[in-house]
């Protein structure tokens, strides 16, 4: 397939904005349990959840470089019954809104709990809306996730560790990026939030390695003789059916030779995993401020090069007739 830039941008950035929600949740969760010390619900929660939010809105713009006619966006959302992107659609901007009432719950204040469960835990409106907002985050990298893993000619996509490696590599990237905001802004919760990121990350390795490994070996069901109805043992395509480019030539296929592609994976290889581990390990032992960030910038360039790698890595039947040429 063609990796377009926009859907990269798109998937990573609102990836790492759920990602970074969700952390920000499990951080409170953890100081309303004592376990973490409370932070400022203004400069901490506030400011993350704009960030996040930021976030959001810089994949939802990025989405609209990758439609034909931008003024009728509306309208995917009509199919919703049927298609995991109208609900994608549906999912986004529904979480988009928790994660700004969540942000505004804590500028605001609106911090008083309305119950303690079993007398340690407050429940109180941020907490409620984080919640939802978590549910929210899960049920989008779903809806995101589908859109690929239920294609089932794309065999590369259509499995269960498409779904898997799309919420780890989000909450791997926002759990990093979680770690940079609180070096950043001078919160002692780098330590926290880079112990999950590695974790995620490590994770994510496992479950990317897995679909590496099941790619590579998959037998198609199509080839060149069940493609054109023809039984034959020596059939041999001379071209591509078209003198020159066409929609079919551009939008699925990648266009790059097996050396492009080899050379990418190892390098989100190493920029997704093993440098950003690396660095964040290193945080902690030097007490540095500047590492986690470093950290998020380098595995975000890898999740951007890991993403292209999805789709190219993914062959679209339609090209035994289009690209193939002996």
């Amino acid at each position: 397939m063609h990796p377009a830039f926009s859907v990269i941008f798109l998937t990573t950035l609102i990836g790492a904005g759920q990602g970074l929600f969700m952390a920000l949740v499990t951080g409170q969760v953890y100081s309303l349990a004592n376990l973490l010390e409370p932070q400022d619900s203004v400069t901490f929660y506030a400011t993350g959840s704009l960030l996040a939010l930021v976030l959001l809105v810089l994949g939802l713009l990025a989405s609209f470089f990758h439609l034909g006619h931008p003024e009728r966006a509306w309208r995917a959302a009509s199919q919703w019954r049927t298609s995991w992107l109208s609900r994608e659609v549906i999912a986004l901007p529904v979480f988009m809104g928790l994660v700004a009432l969540y942000g505004g719950a804590h500028y605001f204040g609106f911090t008083r709990p309305w119950l303690v469960v079993k007398g340690q835990l407050p429940i109180d409106a941020t907490l409620v809306l984080g919640t939802l907002g978590v549910f929210a985050a899960l049920v989008l990298f779903a809806c995101t996730a589908m859109i690929y893993a239920s294609l089932r000619f794309l065999q590369e996509w259509h499995s269960a560790l498409t779904v898997t490696n799309f919420i780890l590599f989000g909450l791997a990237s926002g759990f990093t990026l979680a770690a940079a905001f609180s070096a950043w802004s001078g919160v002692q919760l780098v330590g926290f939030f880079g112990t999950w990121a590695v974790i995620f990350t490590l994770f994510a390795a496992i479950t990317r390695g897995f679909s590496i490994y099941r790619n590579g070996r998959i037998k198609h069901r199509s080839n060149l003789r069940s493609a054109i109805g023809v039984r034959h043992t020596t059939i041999r395509q001379k071209s591509m059916g078209f003198m020159g480019g066409s929609f079919n030539t551009r939008e699925f296929f990648h266009g790059a030779g097996k050396g492009t592609l080899r050379f990418v994976r190892l390098f989100f290889v190493l920029t997704v995993f093993l440098v950003p581990v690396g660095l964040l390990a290193a945080s902690n032992a030097l007490q540095s401020a500047y590492l986690p960030m470093l950290a998020f910038a380098v595995q975000y360039i890898g999740l951007m090069a890991e993403r292209w790698y999805f789709f190219a890595e993914a062959k679209h039947p339609q090209n035994l007739y289009y690209q193939s040429v002996a």
